[in-house]
């Protein structure tokens, strides 16, 4: 994995072992120099020169994985990732990218629109947000940082593999990250599922 090209945006900041419910967890903190956010990457065993190696890389969600909204599945699918790396080999990168990178107060507005009645896509687009403004450059650097060879990625985002894939993140395969639905859920994830190629099934 080569991130040579960004290397100047992107810098590491500390690595520490954190005791959790499911073990001692490595965090290690980055910096993007250019927007200010600060990913981590998340792991409970030593990645370096692993290859194929479970990776989900996941973007914040406050409403989810804070307050509990159900409108959503961030939550259960960063809890299967962390569940799966603790009993396995793997990494979670952790991305300040809340509401598909438009930011929570945004993501707010969207929700509010879609009170109206429009689906996720139609809200975003009617208050002039991009459908995806996620960028996954600094991903691809803790990566190479990390000295990862290769990548089993945890998505039902084909974009997310091809963004990384163009990125020089070396993907074996794709990995399901299926959750059920629920009541609150369901259309949104339709609509992920119909307008935006996520490989789920939904109903």
């Amino acid at each position: 994995m080569n991130a040579s090209s960004t290397e100047y945006q992107f810098e590491f900041i500390a690595q520490s072992k954190i005791p959790t419910a499911r073990g001692d967890m490595f965090v290690r903190a980055y910096r993007n120099r250019q927007d200010g956010t600060e990913p981590v990457a998340i792991f409970f065993h030593n990645p370096a020169q692993a290859e194929a190696l479970p990776v989900r890389v996941h973007d914040a969600c406050f409403t989810s994985e804070v307050i509990g909204s159900q409108k959503c599945d961030c939550k259960e699918q960063l809890d299967f990732a962390l569940d799966y790396i603790s009993q396995n080999k793997g990494i979670v990168i952790y991305l300040q990218q809340e509401g598909r990178g438009i930011g929570l107060a945004n993501k707010i507005a969207v929700y509010a629109a879609q009170e109206t009645g429009l689906d996720t896509v139609e809200a975003n687009r009617v208050l002039h947000f991009p459908d995806d403004a996620r960028e996954y450059g600094i991903a691809a650097f803790m990566l190479s940082d990390l000295q990862v060879q290769s990548i089993a990625l945890m998505t039902n985002n084909p974009r997310k593999v091809e963004h990384l894939s163009a990125l020089g993140v070396h993907i074996t395969e794709r990995m399901d990250v299926h959750i059920p639905p629920n009541v609150h859920n369901q259309g949104y994830l339709h609509t992920k599922q119909k307008k935006m190629g996520h490989l789920l099934d939904v109903k």
